[in-house]
């Protein structure tokens, strides 16, 4: 890494030209980067003039919007951040904020709601969010104070988010400005950002994808995002138009929604001018990619991330290197490579184990949690590895394709069932739009395959004929014994579809 490298958000800021826009939103004028990096002096003597200081900690509940990407940039850069879900309920923000240690909570001006409540009971300084009338977008007020210089430093933490948990409790993740700012400049390398480049946000924003993959790394090279309230396919075309972005980055189900709305907008589509469409968070079926492509005209890029990596952890490359559909493409950015999961060792070859990794943008382990970091990171060739859980090999020409988590690996008897292959071919009937493969508890082998899937607007199949399809492409263990037929399949917080705890979700436990 380059001794001039950014090492700070405060360094990632200072890129963009002055008068350059650097935040936009719907019916908003811009935000430009002169204004960006005034609005983190505002913050920065907003927080100190409350007695909030560099190692604090400041929950950010705000719904989606350039708000919630101004106050995680303004914010993190004169305390620490930790972006809740504005959909929380009341006992699971208690939770997030006593684990936290959070000093403050900020919310709207108008906001009522369970994070008010919590915080007035648990005593936190409530840091009301001021929008002037006609303000730019993301510009926002925290009450009069004198501007003050934020200097972070690159090993403090800037953000803390939480493991999505399953079944035990999440766990606290604290990345630093260096982690972050690391990250954020791999996928800027990755996707060959540049200041002409703007991307649409679609991603929520208290979530690493949004606040890495989306903002960091746009302003990170000099460019823009255009921050939308949320996701919407009815309006992401509109957006689409209104923003003129030359790249946008989604979890799968949210390019499968958009994909079904496509053929309703063709003139916009025919003006669209995006360079690449990303894609992370979850696999993408090689279906959706092709489809994507052939939809847009454009290079689909699929990419895998993970917060403990503050993101970013492989990426398949840019034209004219090839992508490949179903693999998660080369190492772009942390070392990369396959572990023994049954033993700290690294293995050579070609190989199936566990995706490990070692770089600048991991985090130095989880908070108060000595038996997690026991079991996820170890010491191998003089360097500190990442345990990722996921299970995978690297193809002859050193491509990426995760076969699985290796928690949702079905084990029928003995034999295992990566669902990630099943997915891959049940995508293939003609009338399926979408699925999950899952497991199910059974009395004698112990887990049984079952899957959700929602059909194609038009089409009809039964529960039988997805599993004769199946059984024509997949070993007779593999096939998966129950069907689901939904509307709509359960997805979690940030639209990735969930496998573990599905079949309780369903009533199939």
């Amino acid at each position: 890494m380059a001794a001039t490298a950014p090492s700070t958000l405060l360094d990632l800021l200072a890129t963009g030209r002055d008068g350059d826009p650097a935040v936009l939103a719907p019916d908003r004028p811009p935000l430009c980067f002169a204004g960006l990096r005034a609005l983190v002096r505002e913050v920065a003597g907003a927080l100190r003039a409350r007695g909030i200081g560099p190692e604090d900690r400041v929950a950010i509940v705000l719904p989606n919007g350039p708000e919630a990407a101004t106050s995680f940039l303004t914010v993190a850069c004169a305390a620490a951040t930790a972006p809740l879900n504005p959909a929380y309920r009341e006992e699971e923000l208690d939770f997030y904020l006593e684990d936290l240690k959070a000093k403050a909570v900020l919310v709207t001006a108008e906001e009522r709601g369970p994070a008010v409540t919590v915080a007035e009971r648990r005593g936190l300084q409530l840091l009301r969010l001021l929008v002037p009338a006609g303000a730019e977008a993301g510009r926002f007020s925290l009450g009069a104070a004198q501007p003050t210089d934020a200097t972070p430093a690159p090993e403090a933490t800037a953000l803390l988010l939480h493991t999505s948990g399953t079944t035990s409790r999440p766990k606290l993740v604290p990345l630093s400005h260096a982690n972050l700012a690391a990250s954020a400049r791999h996928i800027g390398t990755a996707l060959a950002l540049s200041p002409a480049d703007r991307c649409l946000n679609i991603m929520p924003l208290f979530h690493i994808h949004g606040l890495v993959a989306a903002v960091l790394s746009s302003l990170a090279a000099g460019g823009s995002v255009f921050c939308t309230p949320g996701f919407n396919a009815l309006r992401f075309f509109s957006w689409l138009e209104e923003a003129q972005p030359s790249w946008y980055t989604a979890v799968p189900t949210m390019h499968q929604a958009i994909l079904a709305r496509a053929e309703r907008n063709p003139e916009i589509l025919a003006r669209t001018r995006l360079r690449l469409i990303r894609s992370s968070s979850a696999s993408l079926p090689p279906q959706v990619m092709r489809a994507l492509e052939e939809v847009f005209g454009c290079p689909v890029i699929e990419s895998y991330g993970m917060t403990e990596a503050s993101h970013q952890m492989t990426s398949n490359p840019l034209p004219p290197r090839p992508r490949k559909p179903g693999s998660v493409g080369v190492p772009a950015g942390p070392l990369v490579r396959i572990a023994d999961p049954s033993a700290p060792v690294l293995l050579e070859g070609d190989v199936e184990g566990e995706v490990v990794i070692s770089g600048p943008n991991v985090t130095r382990g989880y908070e108060a949690n000595p038996e997690a970091n026991a079991k996820s990171f170890f010491e191998a060739e003089g360097r500190r590895w990442f345990r990722t859980g996921d299970q995978g090999r690297f193809d002859a020409d050193g491509y990426l394709r995760i076969t699985g988590r290796l928690k949702e690996i079905i084990n029928r008897g003995g034999e295992k069932v990566s669902p990630l292959e099943v997915d891959e071919v049940l995508m293939d009937h003609p009338a399926v739009a979408q699925c999950v493969t899952f497991a199910i508890p059974h009395e004698k082998l112990g887990e049984e395959v079952g899957a959700a899937v929602v059909l194609r607007e038009g089409t009809s199949a039964s529960e039988q004929e997805i599993r004769a399809f199946a059984a024509t492409r997949l070993a007779d263990f593999k096939v998966p014994r129950k069907i689901v037929i939904l509307a709509e399949i359960p997805k979690g917080a940030t639209g990735k579809l969930q496998r573990i705890g599905l079949a309780q979700r369903l009533g199939l436990a």
